[in-house]
Formats: C-alpha cells, structure tokens, sequence
C-alpha cells in the first residue's frame, strides 16, 4: 500500500470526524464520521462554505474570521482543543472539541478540522451537576434537622438536668421529713408503750381478759408503727450514705437462736419458728447488727403474711467458703407478677390486702446484704408460701 492509500484508510477509518476546507471556507472533503455526527451525505456539503455546520453567531462571523487570519495573522480557530459549538442538518445544536491545522502547498492551502464530540460528556457532566445540585440540597435539609435536632437534645437535656435538681431537691426534703417525722413520734410512743406496761402490771383484775386484750392490741399497733418508724430511719441512712458494713467475727448458730427465740415472741398463736444449721463450723466474718436487721425482716414478714398454726423454716447452711441463710414460709407468697418489683422501695405485692406494712423492707435488705457483698433470691408461689434466701462469700 502507498502512502497516499494509506492516509486515506486512517482518515476514512477515525472515530472522530475530519473536515478539510479550502482558504475560502468552501468544503473539500469529510470523512464518514464528520458526516455521521453533522447527518449529512457527502454530496450535500462538498463545495459548500463550511459555516453552514456552524450555529450563530458563528455561522455568520466565520468568512471574517478567515479574512482576518490571512491579512493580519490573528488566529480565531487555528489551533487545538477549542471547545464550540455544531449545528446538524436537523437544526440541533452540539458540543465538540474542535482542533484545525493549517496545511500549506506550493500553490495553495487548506484547513484541516478534528472534530471530537462532545455530547456524552456533557451530557455525563449535567448529570453530574443535577446529582450534585439534588446532593447540595439535601445536605442542607439533613443539616437543617441535624441542627434543629441537636437544640432539641440540648433543651431536652437541660430539662432533664432541672427535673434531676428537682428530685434531688425533692429527695432531700424527704429525708429531712422523714428524719423530723420519725425522731418526734418516736418519744410519744415510748410514752404510749411504757403507759400499756403500766396498765398491764397495776390494773385490778376485775376483767383480766378484757385488760389483757386490750393491752395487746395497744402494743401490736405500737409495735407497727415502731418498725414504720424504723423502716424510715433506715432508709433515710442508706439515702444519706451514712450506713457502712463494720464486720467482726462471730458465732452464726449462737446469733441465729437468739433471733429465733426473740421472734418467736411475736408469733401468731400455734406459729413456730424452727431453726436448724448445717455444716461443721459456726465462725462467720460479717456485720451482725445489718445481718440481725435482715433476718428480722424477713421472719417479721413470714410471721405477718402466714396464718395462726403454721411453721417458719429459718435455715443457716456455713460451708467452707459461703454462708447461706434461708427464711421458708407457707404463707400467701408472692404474685409471679409482682416478683420482679419486689425490692423497689415502697413497693407491695398486690396481693397483701390490708395487712400493714411500708413496702420498704426488702428494699432495705437488699441494700444492707449489698453493703456485705451478698446476694438475695426469693422463691414464691402464689398461696403456697415464699422462700428468701441470703448468700454470702466468705473470705479465708
């Protein structure tokens, strides 16, 4: 192949359309892809001024722009990657790179034009644009409730803060109350109690039944509100962080019958309480008097919550490395329903009908068994009775 042929072919062959002018403007030659991209036949444009693929204004400004180049040198299109406009046989207008060197033979010269179409690209760039536009926008919406987010956080955490400050507040006059409330009854029923005593010991016996019931009733109602009182001086401690575990050593079988037998004076009629250890040693190392308070309870609420000729079971099981104290009643027990409320404070089983008492007293002792590192875990049954149940690690 000659090289002539050989120029030809890549001209006839490249993807990108060639147009080639003479120094009138008038159009000698376009390759296939020219033609494609204008929607031309060869025919139609060969001859004719190549401003008739321009849209305005260059279509009408392109013979001065040659006339301008060839009497002073000025250069308007000559050159590469200057980016104009098309105009199709259809009349549509479309984006190119157009490049247009100037070809010079003895007798004459031509233009030659590469065409490089850009319409993917720009179509691909307004793409772009619009995605990143709809982008922008919603940026701006998110920010919007971002920002009106975080100050709704922010007032709802100063809120938060001021219904804080106000429990606290709230918190402190209770304990104060409860601290006034129960130093100042506490006098007037030592009074009352002593007052019972008296009569009991110094009336005649004229209706010894009568006198006796009477004086009972006098020192159960004391009795209730002492352990009211009780229950609220305790919880104003613990609230108040002035109770601490201060354990010593001492002999579990010894403690255990003592409260035993002092509870047993507060049973109801044919009620026993029945206390048995197991294990080979009675030494223990923790604080009695919050243990002492915890047992009590819990008897105190086996008794109150079990009827007349009943036995409560209270158990204390010393193994090498674990106290176990056990309380076993068959009482009312305790709805499955109401289990997992059972050591809030001031909480009471739905089930416990006019029988008195605070709903302070578990909570109670499971913030003094917590001060000694114990665990507490109650097992109930609904009319079947209740098992609570004491754990705690011993060091060597």
């Amino acid at each position: 192949m000659d090289r002539s042929k050989f120029l030809d072919a890549i001209i006839e062959n490249a993807i990108d359309g060639i147009i080639t002018i003479d120094d009138k403007g008038l159009i000698e030659h376009l390759n296939p892809a020219a033609l494609e991209l204008f929607g031309y036949g060869r025919e139609e444009l060969v001859g004719k001024n190549v401003s008739v693929l321009m849209p305005e204004p260059d279509h009408s400004r392109h013979d001065g722009y040659l006339s301008r180049y060839e009497h002073t040198g000025q250069k308007h299109i000559i050159g590469t990657g200057r980016e104009v406009s098309g105009k199709r046989k259809d009349g549509s207008v479309f984006p190119f790179r157009l490049g247009v060197s100037e070809i010079k033979f003895s007798d004459r010269k031509i233009y030659t034009g590469f065409i490089h179409d850009l319409s993917k690209e720009k179509a691909n760039e307004e793409q772009i644009r619009s995605y990143t536009e709809k982008l922008e926008v919603k940026i701006k919406e998110r920010t919007h409730d971002l920002v009106k987010l975080v100050s709704e956080l922010e007032m709802a955490k100063e809120n938060m803060q001021a219904l804080f400050q106000k429990e606290k507040e709230l918190n402190q006059l209770k304990t104060r109350f409860v601290s006034m409330a129960s130093h100042e009854f506490r006098t007037p029923l030592s009074s009352i109690q002593l007052s019972a005593s008296l009569i009991d010991k110094y009336t005649s016996k004229h209706d010894v039944a009568s006198v006796e019931k009477h004086t009972l009733k006098i020192k159960n109602s004391i009795n209730n509100l002492t352990t009211i009182l009780n229950d609220f001086l305790s919880l104003e401690k613990l609230e108040a962080g002035k109770v601490e575990a201060s354990a010593q050593s001492f002999n579990i079988i010894s403690f255990a019958e003592e409260i035993a037998e002092e509870m047993q004076m507060m049973t109801k009629q044919n009620q026993h309480i029945i206390y048995e250890h197991t294990g080979t040693t009675a030494e223990v190392y923790l604080d009695p008097n919050l243990l002492k308070n915890c047992v009590i309870n819990l008897i105190s609420n086996s008794i109150k919550y079990s009827g007349a000729d009943t036995l409560i079971q209270f158990n204390s099981i010393l193994k090498d490395d674990e106290l176990i104290l056990e309380v076993k009643d068959n009482g009312i027990g305790i709805p499955k329903v109401d289990q997992h409320n059972l050591f809030e404070p001031f909480f009471r089983a739905h089930n416990t009908g006019d029988i008195p008492g605070t709903g302070l007293g578990l909570n109670i002792v499971k913030r003094y068994v917590g001060l000694m590192n114990g665990t507490v875990a109650c097992q109930s049954e609904q009319n079947s009775g209740t098992v609570f149940t004491l754990s705690f690690a011993l060091g060597k």
